[in-house]
């Protein structure tokens, strides 16, 4: 007979050496290459908040030669198959964020279908995974020529306004919204051979814009998924930008989340996500990811009718990311709590005293953007079982 008291310590005792010998560590590679002040102590700062959860130690980042333990990885971009298997990333619980099998995937590129099944397009692209999607997103196509992508918005320009974006951009950036013909041929012009290469999704423009994010983190056996809204502020130049966000967290996966949602906006954006997700893991062999996040507009189009589709996805560390490590704190503290409100908070300008339970991220003066204080929070009113 098995002994399975004593099988049951050795397997603890296995347990925790290898979590003596894990060492949680930021890296940075490929396109998001530089990091800017606030960006690289920002995901330090989330490092080290995940190395406690994790009761591992906490490495800054170094050469790949230099490692001598077991390394969880907090990556500044999603990973591509082959490079995330040369750092010894190979499931879910070697980093926080996601492995793609091609560089596209982790881009907005896959949101929209090509114009036509013979349209320029990268080795690995997926035709299914933009049917599957359809229902979910706002009506676009992506283009990887310059005539495929002036084709591509001659023709949704008959819808109304056309929102042109670079693929690889992030943060709103990379983007322009053309109201008629020369428009869009004096955005696809300023617009280099090499940029159009990468992608370019062109997309139905929404107006009164609201931008839910719904999401999913696991670290340390502890799941739990979110939907939330984004908010907007000025920053230092006077320009629009990402504000944080205010995210409802669920102790759970996204059937969890589900049953605690109405028919609502809210809902249909968790609806919309999940559809995205499951496509996602349908189509492209060898993704997998840690953290899952999907930004939804839900907004007018140019006929006053309310829409609702996802945008993108994101498969890395991001700028919810610290309101989802807060929350996964607060889980991992209290294994009674089923839910708590977590946020995010980005100010630019005159740095302001945060709330005395926030954790800052960063908080001075930044040589790239200016005067800044970044924060997350977690605010006590989640559900004890």
């Amino acid at each position: 007979m098995t002994d399975t008291t004593a099988y049951g310590g050795l397997l603890r005792t296995v347990q925790r050496q290898a979590r003596q010998e894990e060492v949680v560590m930021p890296f940075t590679m490929g396109l998001r290459g530089h990091a800017s002040l606030h960006e690289h102590r920002t995901r330090l700062h989330i490092a080290r908040r995940v190395a406690h959860i994790k009761g591992c130690a906490l490495a800054e980042e170094m050469p790949q030669s230099l490692w001598t333990r077991r390394t969880y990885l907090i990556p500044s971009e999603t990973l591509v198959a082959q490079a995330a298997h040369g750092l010894g990333v190979f499931g879910e619980d070697d980093l926080f964020g996601g492995v793609v099998p091609h560089a596209f995937v982790a881009t907005k590129a896959i949101t929209h279908p090509l114009l036509s099944p013979t349209a320029t397009a990268p080795a690995g692209w997926s035709e299914e995974f933009p049917r599957q999607v359809e229902a979910a997103v706002l009506p676009g196509h992506t283009a990887f020529t310059r005539q495929d992508a002036a084709e591509a918005g001659e023709k949704l320009l008959a819808l109304g306004p056309v929102r042109v974006k670079q693929v690889a951009e992030t943060g709103g950036h990379g983007q322009t919204v053309v109201h008629d013909l020369g428009e869009l041929t004096t955005c696809l012009a300023a617009l280099r051979d090499a940029t159009i290469e990468q992608g370019l999704v062109l997309e139905q423009n929404l107006s009164q814009v609201d931008t839910l994010s719904v999401g999913q983190v696991r670290v340390a056996g502890i799941l739990a998924s979110y939907h939330g809204r984004q908010r907007l502020t000025r920053d230092n130049t006077g320009a629009v930008a990402y504000g944080g966000s205010d995210l409802t967290v669920v102790r759970g996966d996204f059937h969890a989340l589900l049953a605690t949602l109405s028919p609502g906006p809210e809902r249909k954006a968790v609806d919309q996500a999940l559809v995205y997700d499951a496509a996602a893991r349908g189509c492209f062999a060898g993704f997998f990811a840690s953290r899952v996040n999907y930004d939804v507009a839900q907004g007018l189009d140019a006929g006053g009718e309310w829409c609702s589709g996802v945008l993108e996805q994101s498969w890395r560390i991001g700028g919810a990311t610290g309101a989802e490590v807060a929350a996964l704190e607060a889980f991992h503290a209290d294994p009674g709590l089923r839910s708590v409100k977590a946020s995010c908070v980005e100010i630019f300008g005159p740095l302001e005293t945060p709330p005395a339970p926030a954790a800052v991220y960063f908080q001075g003066e930044d040589p790239e953007v200016g005067l800044l204080t970044k924060y997350a929070l977690v605010h006590r009113d989640g559900d004890s079982a």
